[in-house]
């Protein structure tokens, strides 16, 4: 995992009109340049809501842009030629293609079908009434387009555990479908928010039904000969049962590829929560360190009075940083998002600097963060808003830094409330640096680096300080910040 780099290439409101997978194969060898060694793309399958589709309404798993289906034949991000281009781009220029897997529901279905359903209580999934009522559902998807290219399952009642639209009677909420599996109960082995959180939304996916256990492996497999497959984003994993991720990786990595990079979404800030899913999984696969998300959230919101000491309190970083991916932000958490928390701009280059520049945890910088985002939507008050989401000036060249000088063992000075210092000391062969942030006013750090850097001169690579800093004999110096930033020292000589 070292010196891995993962970039989100999208956010949630980047423009219609399939422009995403051009713009991948376009910058495929400035990414390269940059350090980023894997691009995780956004669903590359048809949602309900066709061109306009995010890609989390799934509604066709085998059509990536190629049927007509939902209004349109490309995607919101381009058709299945410039997806292909997209992927052999980024293999060409030595970058992983990380896809998003949207397993846990579908949405959109083609036909409606006479179900029989019990109501629950959406505030405790476990509620449910006893009595079952007759009513119709969209649980039938045939994919008229595809006309079963690639795939003739056609999904039915029997592959969903529950919707939240019925009709005759219309209502909304949620709803048990009575069905052969599960005795009438949800699955096993998701979050328990909600007493059970297998329920999210659209027709949820029956993974007891062992049809559609061995479609989705048979898409797994499926999908890798289409496209190149260096790893998958898993989305949704609190609500998807963790014993069948823990088969359906354990395959893909038999039929696929032995070493693919598995990050799964455990929406989850509690560390024991994420602990417990990792037991479940076998330790298969990375998880989003949510805690210190929040706990780079509350830093920006808190300004100097923030102990930096505590920033890794809580996170899976600091409890199992060999399955921790770190991040800033995404595109559930920008402004105007679901789980909305986002980082205040001054405090992201401080935050992209603590998981850059240390050793532990696999880093994964945002698109909105690295070319900017502007937007317009409603936020939760029914208001509409323009959200300008800047880009963090200094962000490539602190990948570069990952690149280039995170080399060699490290030293944490976590000895001051605002002001901190990690050191990488370099190899025989690699440069190290010594980075220095503070939340407060201007500072300075003494680092002790030893004889080997005597009277050695060193500067600022992101530029945030224009002085020379030079090691006395015993190679000893004071590095500066600026107040609110954050400076990358390395040795002229490495520049």
């Amino acid at each position: 995992m070292a010196g891995r780099v993962l970039l989100q290439f999208f956010h949630w409101y980047y423009p219609d009109g399939g422009r995403l997978w051009n713009e991948v194969a376009e910058k495929a060898r400035s990414l390269a340049d940059m350090g980023i060694t894997d691009v995780w793309l956004p669903p590359a399958y048809k949602g309900s809501a066709g061109g306009y589709s995010v890609g989390y309404d799934t509604y066709d798993l085998f059509d990536l842009g190629e049927f007509d289906q939902k209004g349109t034949v490309p995607t919101k991000y381009g058709d299945r030629d410039a997806l292909e281009a997209a992927c052999k781009a980024l293999a060409e220029h030595g970058i992983g293609a990380i896809h998003d897997v949207v397993f846990n529901h579908k949405m959109g279905g083609d036909e409606r079908e006479a179900v029989k359903v019990r109501r629950a209580n959406p505030d405790d999934r476990n509620e449910i009434e006893d009595e079952a009522f007759e009513t119709h559902a969209y649980t039938r998807f045939t994919f008229p387009g595809r006309q079963g290219k690639y795939s003739e399952f056609v999904w039915s009642q029997k592959c969903f555990t529950g919707v939240d639209y019925i009709e005759d009677p219309t209502d909304t909420g949620v709803f048990r479908l009575v069905n052969e599996y599960g005795e009438g109960e949800w699955h096993s082995e998701v979050d328990e928010e909600l007493g059970n959180y297998d329920y999210l939304i659209g027709s949820d996916v029956e993974f007891r039904n062992r049809a559609v256990y061995e479609e989705l492996k048979y898409w797994g497999r499926w999908f890798a000969e289409q496209v190149p497959v260096a790893g998958f984003r898993l989305d949704a994993a609190k609500h998807i049962p963790a014993w069948f991720f823990r088969d359906w990786i354990g395959h893909m990595r038999e039929s696929v590829k032995e070493d693919l990079f598995v990050v799964a979404e455990y929406w989850h800030p509690d560390i024991g929560a994420l602990e417990n899913y990792l037991e479940l999984v076998d330790r298969q696969l990375l998880l989003f360190d949510v805690g210190l998300h929040h706990r780079f959230h509350d830093a920006s919101k808190g300004g100097g009075d923030f102990d930096m000491r505590t920033i890794f309190d809580g996170s899976l970083l600091s409890a199992q940083p060999e399955h921790a991916v770190t991040l800033v932000e995404n595109h559930d958490t920008q402004p105007l998002q679901s789980l909305e928390a986002a980082v205040e701009p001054w405090f992201k280059p401080l935050a992209y600097a603590l998981i850059l520049m240390r050793e532990q945890g696999v880093p994964s910088v945002f698109y909105a963060d690295l070319y900017g985002a502007d937007y317009r939507d409603k936020g939760s008050d029914g208001e509409e808003y323009d959200i300008v989401m800047p880009k963090v000036e200094c962000l490539p060249a602190l990948i570069s830094a990952r690149k280039r000088f995170a080399n060699g063992g490290q030293t944490d000075m976590f000895d001051d409330p605002n002001c901190l210092a990690i050191v990488r000391h370099g190899t025989d062969e690699a440069p190290g640096s010594v980075t220095v942030l503070t939340n407060g006013e201007e500072a300075s750090k003494h680092v002790e680096l030893g004889e080997g850097h005597a009277g050695a001169s060193f500067r600022d690579l992101l530029g945030h300080r224009e002085d020379t800093v030079t090691a006395d004999e015993n190679g000893n110096a004071d590095f500066p910040v600026n107040g609110g930033s954050v400076s990358v020292w390395v040795r002229e000589d490495a520049l």
